[in-house]
């Protein structure tokens, strides 16, 4: 009887022992991605909630909630909400180490992560004093020669810490987050899809030089007026065409085109997009309320896919995943696409070209083209985000009132 008991005992510490190991350690976590192209720190917040654990990674103005993770021994799975992507770790104590994986259709992507419980700091635990403020808007240079690209650089800055974005003409660079510590600027951002790590040295308050993002050059000068193109400019119908047509399969495989019932008559948004896609899935978190705003008074919308392969199951694994993470009330069409700006662009031969992940096409309620989006400028960007929400939806009234 008295081994027994003891056995029992040496069983339930022992058990009780392998909870305590499996465990995340609650609180603040700080990340590093390595690559080529640096290191890349962000920090995280583990919490306990409902006998399970969750964290919630933190961007400036943004935490993404991760809720799939999965211990066992030293072994810890996490498992992204959005991407098809997840961590491979093994735990020690309070340290952790293993790869972040993509899952790219056709291959995997791995690189080299490490987080240290208990470091609330991002770059630096003590930074410099910073030798300038560089709040307020710049216009931006990313590359050279053909694949120079002009940008705007909006930056809100105090003391060392400093947030903000890059906007483009095919979206922007979601919420960066850092240090400026002396002449020195660090910033990044880490979504489970994309991780951007930006540097420059800061040569006075109007000029940032011999910047890197990843293994890209970049500059920049201070300038109020900046700006980008008109995003309503950059796509048209090529001439001759009024109308968009298509025949896709929903998540279910049922044929959808714009002659079905549901779309006659109403106002119509065609969203091209990908779950690859990190300004796709902002734009997904606006079109689900908008929906919700809209759809009572003539408002519909489809999504049209465009994945990383044009393997149907594959793919809709993917979407679905997407559609569940915001609860997406409108119809998702695998279009057998992929990603790539030119086989999209055959997909539908009526547009110019599909420059940018997402395109947003508004159609009237006689089925012709009224506006087209391209790219977009998500709640990172402040003001301009702001500004599209207010046009976006007074063109939509405009249109709901046509007879």
């Amino acid at each position: 009887m008295k081994k027994t008991l003891s056995f029992l005992l040496i069983y339930v510490a022992m058990a009780t022992a392998l909870s305590a190991q499996i465990k995340l350690k609650t609180g603040i976590w700080r990340g590093i991605l390595t690559s080529a192209g640096g290191q890349l720190p962000f920090n995280f917040e583990v919490k306990d909630s409902a006998k399970r654990q969750q964290l919630y990674i933190i961007n400036a103005g943004e935490r993404l909630k991760v809720t799939d993770i999965k211990t066992g021994g030293d072994s810890v799975f996490i498992r992204m909400p959005l991407f098809d992507s997840e961590f491979r770790l093994k735990q020690e104590g309070n340290k952790l180490a293993g790869q972040f994986i993509k899952h790219l259709g056709e291959r995997n992507s791995s690189t080299p992560f490490t987080a240290q419980h208990g470091q609330n700091w991002r770059f630096f635990e003590k930074p410099e004093a910073p030798a300038y403020n560089i709040s307020g808007r710049w216009s931006a240079v990313f590359g050279d020669g053909t694949d120079r690209d002009t940008t705007v650089g909006e930056f809100k800055q105090t003391g060392n810490r400093i947030t903000g974005t890059f906007l483009t003409t095919t979206g922007d660079y979601r919420y960066l987050e850092g240090s400026v510590s002396g002449n020195k600027l660090y910033l990044s951002c880490f979504d489970g899809g994309h991780a951007f790590l930006f540097t420059a040295d800061i040569k006075d308050v109007q000029t940032l030089v011999n910047g890197l993002w990843g293994r890209t050059p970049w500059t920049a000068v201070k300038n109020p007026n900046a700006k980008l193109p008109d995003a309503y400019s950059l796509t048209a119908l090529k001439p001759g065409y009024k109308k968009i047509e298509f025949s896709f399969p929903d998540l279910n495989g049922q044929k959808v085109s714009l002659n079905d019932a549901r779309f006659k008559n109403k106002v119509v948004i065609l969203q091209i997009m990908g779950s690859w896609c990190p300004n796709c899935m902002d734009e997904t978190a606006y079109l689900v309320n908008y929906y919700k705003k809209y759809h009572k008074k003539g408002v519909e919308i489809a999504g049209l896919a465009y994945e990383r392969t044009a393997d149907f199951e594959k793919s809709k694994k993917a979407v679905l995943q997407e559609k569940n993470h915001f609860n997406i009330p409108y119809p998702l069409l695998l279009t057998g696409y992929t990603s790539n700006k030119k086989d999209a662009a055959k997909s539908l031969p009526m547009l110019s070209s599909v420059l940018a992940f997402p395109t947003t096409i508004i159609i009237d309620k006689k089925g012709e083209v009224r506006r087209i989006y391209t790219g977009f400028n998500g709640p990172g960007t402040g003001s301009y985000y702001t500004d599209f929400v207010n046009e976006f939806e007074r063109l939509t009234e405009s249109l709901l009132a046509e007879k």
